[in-house]
This record gives C-alpha cells, sequence and structure tokens, in this order.
C-alpha cells in the first residue's frame, strides 16, 4: 500500500472487496474487449469481411490487458479508447484492422457504465435484501416487548421493539421496489456512432437497414441484456445515472433514519450496536460504548445524499448530443456512490445481526411514564365506579400537571398514581391503580401488525428473492 499519496477511504476502510472489483479497472478494460469481441461477431453475422481466427484472437486476450502499452500510448494520443485499442492490436496483430470498426468511444465506454453500474446495483440488491432479513427476525423476536415510543423525542403511547423495527425495514422495503425498478429499466447504449444515427453502420453495409436494425438486438444479447435505447445520441441518457444515484440516496436516507434511531436508544441504554471484547469506545474514557457503526452509517449515507446532485446537475448540463463535461464528474459520482452504499448496507447488516436489547430498561422507562399514559383508562374505571366524566378529565389534568412538576423541579419519581389514590373524585386505591399499569395493555396491536407485516410484506419478497440470503458482513475497521 502506498503511504506517500491519497488512498479513498471507500476503498482502504468502507467499501467490500466485491463492489471495489466491480468498479476495478481489469473489469472495465476487460468489459471493453468483450464489447469490441461482441461487435466483432455480430459484424462478422451481418455479413462483414471479419475471420473466426481473428475473433479467437481477440478473445484470447480479453483479459491479459496490457496496461504499460496502453498507459505510453495515452501520453501520445491523450486518449483512453484508443490507447487501449492499440494495446489491443498490439496483443491481436491479426485482429488489428477490425477492432472497434464503425464504433465511437462511448461504444465501449457508456456500454461499460451500463454494465457496471447494473452489476453493482444486483449486490446492492443483495445486501438490502439481507438487511430486510435481520430487521423482520428481529421485529418478530421482539414484537410484544413494550417499550416507550416516542413523537417529536417526546413520551408517548407505548409501541412494542419489534414494531419499532418494522418502520425502519418498511423504508428499505420501498427502497428495493425502487432498486428493481431502476434494475428493470436499464438498456445497453448499443453502437449507435458519433451521433447516435448509426451513420457509420449505413456505410459500412451499404445501406442495408435491415442488417443494421440487428445490430444492436445481437449485441445486447451477447453482453446479457434485454435491449439498447432506441435513440440516443452519442451517449446513453446521462438522466439513466440520476435514476441509479437517487435510488442509492433512498437507501442511504434509509439507513441513516435507522442509524439516528439507533444512536438515539443508545443513548437512552435501551438498545447497543454491536461491541466487541476488545473494542475501545474512547481514547480519554474507558467506560464509553459509543455508536460508532451507526454514527459511521450516517456519516457514510450524507455523502451518498449529497454525491446524488452530481448525476442531476450533470445530465441537465449536457449539450445537444454530446459534451466531456460528464467524464471527470461521472469517475468519481458513480463508483464512489456505489462504493459509499455497499459500505453503508455491511454496516447495517453487522448492526442488525447484533443489536442488544435491554429489557429492564426499556420497562424502567416506560414505567416512569405510564401512569401519565393510563390517564384515560383509569378515567374510564372511574366513572364505571360512579365518578363524573368532566368533572375527572379536570381533575386527572390538573394531577398530571402536579405530578409533572415534582419529577422536572424535584427530580423525584412520579407519582400521579398516589396523587390520584388520595383523590376522593375518583374512588379508586393505589392497589386498584398498579392494576392498570400493565404495558402490555398500552400497545395496541403491535404484535398482531408486526406479525402481518413480516408474513404479508416482508416473507413474499424474501421468497422471491430467496438465492440472495445468507449474506453476512465483514467490517474492516
Amino acid at each position: 500500500m502506498s503511504t506517500d499519496s491519497y488512498q479513498s477511504p471507500l476503498s482502504e476502510r468502507y467499501a467490500s472487496r466485491e463492489m471495489q472489483y466491480i468498479f476495478s479497472q481489469d473489469k472495465k478494460f476487460s468489459t471493453w474487449r468483450r464489447l469490441w469481441i461482441a461487435l466483432a461477431e455480430t459484424e462478422q453475422e451481418l455479413g462483414l469481411s471479419i475471420t473466426d481466427e481473428q475473433i479467437a484472437e481477440m478473445k484470447a486476450h480479453q483479459d491479459d490487458i496490457n496496461y504499460d502499452v496502453a498507459k505510453e500510448r495515452e501520453k501520445v494520443v491523450r486518449h483512453d479508447v484508443m490507447s487501449h485499442v492499440y494495446a489491443y492490436g498490439v496483443q491481436c496483430p491479426k485482429a488489428k484492422p477490425i477492432i472497434h470498426l464503425g464504433a465511437t468511444s462511448c461504444y465501449v465506454g457508456d456500454n461499460t457504465d451500463i454494465i457496471v453500474m447494473t452489476e453493482a446495483l444486483r449486490l446492492v440488491k443483495k445486501k438490502l435484501v439481507n438487511v430486510i432479513a435481520q430487521l423482520a427476525d428481529f421485529a418478530q423476536t421482539y414484537k410484544d416487548l413494550p417499550t416507550l415510543a416516542f413523537t417529536h423525542f417526546q413520551p408517548a403511547q407505548p409501541t412494542t421493539v419489534g414494531k419499532r423495527a418494522t418502520l425502519w425495514a418498511q423504508e428499505f422495503l420501498m427502497d428495493l421496489e425502487d432498486l428493481d425498478y431502476v434494475l428493470s429499466t436499464m438498456k445497453l447504449l448499443g453502437c449507435k456512432g458519433t451521433t447516435g444515427t448509426q451513420a457509420s453502420f449505413l456505410e459500412l453495409f451499404d445501406g442495408d437497414q435491415e442488417k443494421i436494425d440487428r445490430i444492436d438486438p445481437l449485441i445486447a444479447e451477447k453482453m446479457g441484456f434485454s435491449a439498447c435505447v432506441a435513440v440516443s445520441g452519442q451517449t446513453y441518457s446521462r438522466k439513466t445515472d440520476t435514476r441509479v444515484l437517487n435510488c442509492l440516496a433512498g437507501i442511504a436516507a434509509s439507513a441513516h433514519k435507522m442509524s439516528n434511531d439507533i444512536r438515539l436508544l443508545q443513548h437512552l441504554k435501551e438498545v447497543e450496536e454491536p461491541f466487541e471484547k476488545t473494542q475501545i469506545g474512547s481514547s480519554a474514557m474507558a467506560y464509553k460504548r459509543n455508536p460508532m457503526r451507526s454514527e459511521r452509517i450516517a456519516s457514510l449515507s450524507r455523502y451518498v445524499l449529497t454525491d446524488a446532485l452530481n448525476p442531476a446537475v450533470t445530465s441537465s448540463c449536457q449539450w445537444f448530443e454530446r459534451t466531456l463535461d460528464d467524464s471527470a464528474n461521472k469517475r468519481l459520482s458513480i463508483p464512489e456512490g456505489f462504493l459509499a452504499v455497499d459500505g453503508i448496507l455491511d454496516l447495517c447488516l453487522n448492526v442488525t445481526d447484533g443489536l442488544k436489547v435491554y429489557p429492564k430498561v426499556i420497562e424502567k422507562h416506560l414505567m416512569e411514564e405510564l401512569p401519565f399514559m393510563a390517564t384515560e383508562n383509569i378515567m374510564m374505571d372511574a366513572v364505571k365506579a360512579g365518578g363524573d366524566r368532566q368533572e375527572l378529565h379536570e381533575r386527572i389534568r390538573e394531577l398530571s400537571m402536579e405530578a409533572g412538576r415534582t419529577v422536572k423541579e424535584e427530580g423525584k419519581p412520579n407519582n400521579l398514581l398516589e396523587l390520584i389514590a388520595a383523590d376522593p373524585a375518583f374512588n379508586l386505591s393505589l392497589e386498584d391503580l398498579k392494576k392498570s399499569m400493565e404495558p402490555s395493555r398500552y400497545i395496541g396491536r403491535s404484535k398482531e401488525q408486526v406479525e402481518r407485516f413480516v408474513a404479508e410484506v416482508v416473507q413474499p419478497v424474501l421468497d422471491e428473492n430467496k438465492e440472495l440470503l445468507g449474506v453476512k458482513a465483514e467490517i474492516n475497521v
């Protein structure tokens, strides 16, 4: 590893080897060569004078890329595609005359971008499906564990630990829907020439429209795609990149929300992310157990959310049939968006697989607030015992304010039940009141909602994608 020049943290610390390979030089340039082979085979099938020997020679050197030759050539011609055409020709002297025949640079550059993004989306999907599966398991495990719910981060009607996890899973399912849609729309550019008119192929095939119509479908089939775009300039529409990065940004937003919730819960000591035996939480405070993985999810997610602006701006700035102000930006924004989301999902897999729940702390916090939340039930019991509903409502409001002041100003425990028991208007003993303090009475249909959500919403998705299940993540740092 070089220590005297910049290394991307996305490669060094966060992204998996699998995602890094998808955006590697080997993947890129071997795909260029596969595209040149597909083009030569297609042109041969359609009647051009290209021999089996030439194609065999190209196939023999598909993966042993002579980078040194290409690099030296690029210093001379200042053109990456023509440098690699030249380097391939050095290895394939018989095929040299027909490599890249009729094509423009975007034939290899743009088609490769689509191929690479499609493979990267499939890897993202695999990890996303497994995050959803782990959250579903967590939700089922804790479907009936009552916990204090919050609106505005103020105590509100109770929910369950499992029900809260379904909210995280639901957002990831929405992201999966978006990802599946984007994947279903991915089409190759095909081979359309300098301004998208296929003029060079009119020349090559002597104006034979029928043969020219077959070029794109044949190339798409050879490269594993269902179709090429119907029309284009020199490039595929950069709006495709916008769609892809928006999909990644959606995943980042969902992960960020979940990680924020976990960080807040860890502050409350109710739920804790995995913490290894030898892990250090703070250089100064040895007792600390910081939610560093959830914080890293948030940090990388913010990067992806802002990175998604790049292709949108780039798409809006393309002039006519193409400009080159997209190239440098695409080389950064697309791979780094994917590498960051890959790191985010690995962290999500790690965190959701090892979440530690502390039921006693959860119960303590809930019981501190439950008397306030039980007031409606208490009031109904008092009405049954002969009280006046309107008078009781006003009295319980006053007593709630008094108990709130005791908690906030004096730092004492919530004494609302004692105050109600001492008030003859309610005609209820402290023992009667404590019977109403069963948390499961206040969680509504949380348990049933979790069961139905997992069975009717999540499980069909997992069944449909069962071949993707079983992924576990390794966290580098």
